[in-house]
């Protein structure tokens, strides 16, 4: 990462700060969880606003990382290094405080983008924050007081009043921030009940803090103006800051979480829906008209044909339908706010009990999923192009409430990102196991040979040997020209790669795959495995069927539907 300070607002220092952004959340993300009782005291906004700044980062991180394997000299402009934090957070927002931090990078991002110079000074960040505010403002469709919005509209003000650079305006809007938001209890009576600041706008404290820190080199002192807790009657209860969790002030030691727990949540819509959208502006409109009329907590942000939409509703599936008669949703979530979850009762209720072991795995297609899920394994949905980051297989892990986990990647470029959330979740306690499995069809042959009753290291053996003894192959469409270890591709050419390199470049689905399988099971074989994408006919898996049956004595075929899975076809042999 970039070292800090940083002079004017540039593409480094676009990338210093979401690192530095993300370090702070990572930080405070429990305690932001904590203090979480606004819109629904569902614990997750600390998790939520943290996977938000990942999915930037890693977008940011993409962008450099492109200029660098390029020949030009130069790096990506200030415009390139805002529009990816932008996109990457728009794609990777979680629930209402994320979508609403998407929109503040947005707004932003439309500010630094907006000419060509190579970097911004005091001026145009200050413009920035208040396009970010505004613009965030209008994205929720009733806007409410002692929010996230109340402390972006106080940092831009804030802003707006300060002269210098860049690190004296991010000073004055983190200073700005930090008032507004020890005076949240004041302006949201759910807040005050519970003795805590809105966790939404301490995330965005957090934010600017690191945004400081990039122009500065400082680091911010924690915690808010005034109290972050406060007790009943109004009175200080005790100070949270960035780092490590509680701090006691005048002996005191923090309680906010007991505090938020214990404050029974209002009657409320059921379902969280959040998915990201396709569509013209003018179909927008009518779509926030419809969600409106069917929930609340609203928030649409986006533009240029892409949306990310979160709403509570009832009914799940008309807002689902509402975003299908819009445009095309996909990365569709949905939620339950269910008898279990923290904001569906303030009694106190016994924890529930650790499985002893369970199955973490990442899968391509929806297809896939539905048969690892009722294969017992909890799964993250990794679509064409949108790879999980390492937050959401931490939370899967913490979802899979399990003593000893074992974490199936189901892609190379994915262990790096595996081997991150394993480190993590060992801090909490939990026994991690990560077999490098390369593909979702060695998934299946290691979850095949999964025992729960077994010992733990004997069962991460054989699912270890199982993946290890299969080999994999896909199919897919050339999206470029490009050179491979089979010779020169062009767009539209139909590519066979066996165990990730490239072996066969044809133009038909069925003869490419046949001439993959035959190589596959040239080496011998006892049990094939075929995974077929939506766009391939049952008539592919026929031919192939009938292939290994007439050729290959006393090999099996089993074939699934793997749904939106990126690749035409998975093989798998073993």
């Amino acid at each position: 990462m970039a070292q800090v300070p940083q002079t004017f607002f540039d593409a480094l220092a676009v990338r210093t700060w979401c690192g530095l952004a993300l370090g702070t959340l990572g930080r405070a993300r429990e305690e932001i969880d904590a203090i979480n009782v606004y819109p629904v005291a569902d614990g997750d906004t600390g998790t939520n606003l943290y996977l938000t700044v990942e999915s930037a980062v890693a977008a940011v991180e993409a962008v450099f990382a492109g200029h660098a394997a390029g020949s030009g000299p130069d790096g990506p402009t200030l415009a390139d290094a805002a529009r990816a934090m932008a996109h990457g957070a728009l794609i990777g927002a979680r629930g209402n405080s994320g979508t609403i931090l998407a929109q503040l990078l947005r707004g932003m991002a439309q500010v630094l983008a907006d000419d060509d110079t190579a970097q911004a000074d005091g001026r145009g960040l200050r413009l920035a924050l208040r396009h970010a505010a505004d613009s965030a403002r209008r994205a929720v469709a009733h806007p409410v007081e002692g929010t996230v919005l109340t402390v972006a509209s106080a940092a831009a003000d804030a802003a707006d009043g300060a002269e210098g650079d860049c690190g004296a305006v991010a000073r004055a809007a983190y200073d700005g921030a930090r008032t507004a938001l020890a005076a949240t209890p004041g302006q949201l009576p759910v807040l005050e009940r519970a003795g805590v600041v809105d966790a939404g706008g301490r995330g965005l404290v957090a934010v600017l803090g690191a945004l400081v820190e990039t122009f500065t080199g400082e680091r911010t002192r924690e915690g808010v103006a005034g109290s972050a807790c406060t007790g009943p009657s109004g009175g200080p209860r005790a100070r949270v800051g960035p780092a490590a969790g509680p701090v006691p002030v005048d002996g005191v030691l923090d309680e906010c979480a007991d505090s938020a727990a214990a404050v029974p949540d209002q009657d409320g819509p059921a379902f969280e829906v959040i998915y990201l959208l396709e569509a013209e502006d003018r179909a927008v409109e009518r779509l926030r008209e419809r969600l409106d009329a069917l929930g609340d907590s609203l928030v649409v942000v986006g533009g240029d044909g892409l949306w990310n939409v979160h709403v509570h509703v009832d009914d799940a599936g008309a807002a689902v339908e509402a975003g299908i008669e819009a445009g095309r949703p996909h990365r569709i979530r949905i939620t339950h706010f269910g008898a279990d979850d923290v904001h569906a009762t303030g009694a106190e209720r016994p924890p529930r009990e650790r499985a002893q072991r369970a199955v973490v795995a990442v899968v391509p297609g929806e297809g896939l999923a539905g048969l690892y899920t009722e294969a017992g394994a909890t799964t993250v949905l990794a679509r064409p192009g949108e790879p999980p980051a390492s937050g959401e297989l931490v939370q899967a892990v913490r979802r899979a409430h399990a003593r000893e986990v074992v974490l199936l990647p189901n892609d190379a470029d994915l262990r790096h990102t595996a081997a991150a959330a394993a480190e993590q979740v060992r801090t909490e306690g939990i026994r991690v196991a990560l077999i490098p499995t390369r593909s979702a069809v060695q998934g299946i042959a290691a979850l095949a040979v999964h025992e729960p009753d077994r010992r733990f290291d004997e069962d991460v053996v054989s699912m270890t040997s199982a993946a290890g003894a299969t080999r994999y192959a896909e199919v897919a469409v050339a999206e470029r020209q490009s050179w491979t270890m089979a010779g020169i591709c062009q767009a539209g050419d139909v590519l066979g790669l066996i165990d990730g390199d490239v072996a066969v470049i044809g133009s038909d689905i069925a003869v490419t795959a046949e001439t993959v399988l035959d190589r596959m099971l040239s080496a011998g074989g006892e049990m094939v495995t075929l995974v077929l994408g939506d766009d391939v006919p049952d008539t592919v898996a026929e031919h192939l069927e009938g292939r290994v049956r007439e050729g290959y004595l006393a090999v099996d075929t089993v074939v699934y539907r793997g749904g939106r899975q990126g690749a035409l076809l998975l093989i798998g042999v073993e």
